[in-house]
This record gives C-alpha cells, structure tokens and sequence, in this order.
C-alpha cells in the first residue's frame, strides 16, 4: 500500500495549474520551476493513484479525477488559510489578505465600507475586483478564489451562502443643467428619454433594468451612445450635452460631473437589493466575517 504524505504545497501547485491551465504560468505563479511543480503534481497522482492531468506537448486540461480533486483542494486550502487566520488573529489581530469582489454599480459603496474595514483592522490588505457579475462573483465565492462579495440579491441562487443585507440601490437621470433647464424633479420617463441619451450597453444588468422600466410606460429605449463604464457615462454628462440613467451610490464619494443635475425619476422608480455575501457554516474566513460586522452599519441608503 502506498503510504500518502499529501501535502499542502502539491494541493496548491494543482489548484493553480487548474486556474492557470498552463504548467509553466503555474510554477511562475507558485514561485517555483516547471519541472518542480510538474514532479509535485506527479507525486500527488501516485499518492493518489489517479491521473489528474491530461498531458500532451502542452497542458489538455484535467481529468474527471482531477476536476473533482480541484474542488476538494481549493476547499482545504481555504480551510487551513481560515485556521492560520485564526489562530494569528488570536494573537495579534487579523492578518492577511481580504479578496473581495463587487459589482460595478456598486464600486463607489464598497469603498465607504473597505475604508472603515482597513481602519478597524490595519494588520489587513483588501484586494477589490469591481469588474463582476453577481453570479460571477457567487460562483468565485464557491471555488475559493473570494472570501466575500457585493451583489445584486435579486432572484440568486445562494445556497450554501450567508446574506447580509447592505441597502437598496437606486438609480437617478443625472444631465448636464442646460438639458434640464425647468425640468421637474422627479422627472418622468418619457421626458428623461427624449434627452440626449448615453447609457451602459444592452446586456449589461443597470441597462437592462432601464430596458424593462421604460417598457412599463410603453417607451423604447433609444440611446446616441453606449459604453460599458459608467465612468464613461458620467464623462460624456460633464460635457454638458448628455443625459445618463446611473445608480445613485456613484455619487456616495463623487460628486456629480460640474455643471449637471441629479433627478429622481417617477415611478416605477428603479431600485435593487445590494447584499454582502460570504461562505456560510464553519470554518468560515474570518476576515469575511469581520468585514460583515464592519459592513453592518453601512446599511442606509
């Protein structure tokens, strides 16, 4: 019987080559030579006596046996990453490093929210993805790859994952003051879409909301301009001549483009639950659990 001394360093040479799908960005990842990973994750498929990779002239992928060890293997790593947490924190406070990841609408919020947590806890490094879909996001949640995150709770499968409820975003038309001069505030749909219109492009979910709103008054969506940045959106507005749906958190931290207004927009006014969400059960990442206790208080509009 072949004796197993599996050890944490092969666990993480495989979960990087399953992320890097490629052997020699792997060992460059992991601080290490190609031939030493390559011969770590050999031992690894002896000790276990399944091949794990199939291997070519290049790296083809993994195995069903190794698609399955991947998912066990990101999981004892985020268990052991979690007791070393622990046990650190017990003696000096948290330590290490925070991976969070946010949806875009979002940004502006969570910097408010990581502020108070680096400040609370100083020992600890934040890494913020602010590129995410919601179900990205949960997905990389799953695998290990975030300790927490920033989503849209609106009809996500979330099994397995702990909630905590932040606030409810909601979106303004926000216009250069000459486009709006006399406007009321709110302003109607039909009014706000007879503007120059610049908006998130089709697919993309604030863009999609907007879609779906201004159907319920029977109006189609029409913008001159699209972009996938709401940066973008607001750069056009500050030239004065375009009008942009965005959500209000944008101006949590900054301010509105000079020159231009923000306005509510009648009802159906469009709104969304923002939720924090991290791994449920135990053992949880501390530091995400300490980011929910930090986040609590964040929870007004």
């Amino acid at each position: 019987m072949v004796e197993r001394v599996m050890q944490f360093r092969q666990l993480e040479y495989f979960v990087a080559l399953a992320r890097e799908r490629h052997f020699a960005r792997a060992a460059s990842a992991c601080y290490v030579s190609q031939p030493a990973l390559s011969e770590a994750i050999r031992k690894l498929e002896h000790e276990l006596g399944v091949p794990l990779v199939l291997r070519g002239s290049n790296f083809e992928g993994l195995t069903p046996e190794g698609e399955r060890l991947v998912l066990w293997a990101r999981r004892i790593l985020a268990d052991r990453d979690a007791l070393e947490h622990e046990v650190t924190a017990l003696r000096s406070g948290l330590t290490g490093e925070l991976r969070l990841g946010v949806v875009p609408g979002a940004a502006t919020r969570v910097a408010l929210m990581a502020d108070a947590f680096c400040a609370e806890h100083p020992l600890v490094r934040v890494r913020i993805e602010s590129s995410l879909r919601s179900t990205e996001i949960l997905d990389r949640i799953r695998r290990f790859e975030l300790d927490a995150g920033v989503v849209y709770d609106d009809g996500l499968q979330t099994e397995g994952l702990e909630l905590t409820r932040l606030y409810e975003e909601r979106y303004v038309l926000v216009a250069g003051e000459g486009l709006l001069r006399d406007a009321p505030d709110p302003i109607d749909w039909s009014e706000a879409l007879s503007l120059p219109m610049c908006l998130l492009l089709k697919g993309m979910r604030d863009r999609d909301r907007i879609d779906e709103a201004a159907a319920e008054h029977g109006l189609a969506v029409s913008p001159r301009l699209e972009a996938d940045s709401v940066a973008t959106l607001l750069a056009l507005v500050g030239t004065g001549r375009w009008a942009a749906i965005v959500a209000r958190t944008w101006f949590a931290t900054v301010p509105a483009p000079a020159g231009a207004r923000v306005v509510e927009l009648q009802a159906p006014r469009l709104g969304s639950p923002v939720a924090l969400v991290r791994t449920a059960g135990e053992p949880a990442s501390l530091l995400a659990r300490a980011l929910a206790q930090t986040a609590a208080p964040l929870d007004q509009p």
